[in-house]
């Protein structure tokens, strides 16, 4: 467990992170709220919100900032509200995340042979 009571990501499965989620918005009668387009727009809006972090700042900056205890949080803040929209979604609309990404890992290993992708940034119709 964290310190603040809360488990750790090698502890903790999809299953309960999605449990969680679930009985936070359950108590507050979210559901009328949490449509597929709502909660795609949250992930997107979250994800912006990081972004603002390291919008304009060069690759030192950015670990710069993940090194300073009170700039950190706020990422971490950030990434916190993009999971809770994640997990929200897929289990609003019963998506197993863990089947899910292991399909598109394996579709993307097809796409990115190592032989062709290793130290490349390209996207795979450019390989």
């Amino acid at each position: 467990m964290a310190s603040d009571g809360d488990p750790l990501d090698d502890s903790t499965t999809l299953a309960a992170l999605k449990a969680r989620v679930h009985d936070f918005c359950a108590e507050r009668q979210w559901d009328p709220f949490h449509g597929p387009k709502d909660l795609a727009i949250g992930i997107v809006t979250e994800g912006a919100e990081l972004l603002e972090h390291f919008r304009f700042r060069d690759e030192t900056e950015a670990l710069d900032l993940l090194a300073d205890p009170t700039r950190r949080a706020a990422v971490e803040e950030e990434l916190s509200d993009v999971l809770f929209f994640l997990l929200r979604f897929a289990g609003r609309f019963e998506i197993d995340l863990a089947t899910a990404f292991g399909r598109k890992l394996r579709r993307n290993a097809e796409r990115y042979p190592v032989e062709l992708a290793r130290g490349r940034n390209t996207k795979y119709s450019e390989l």
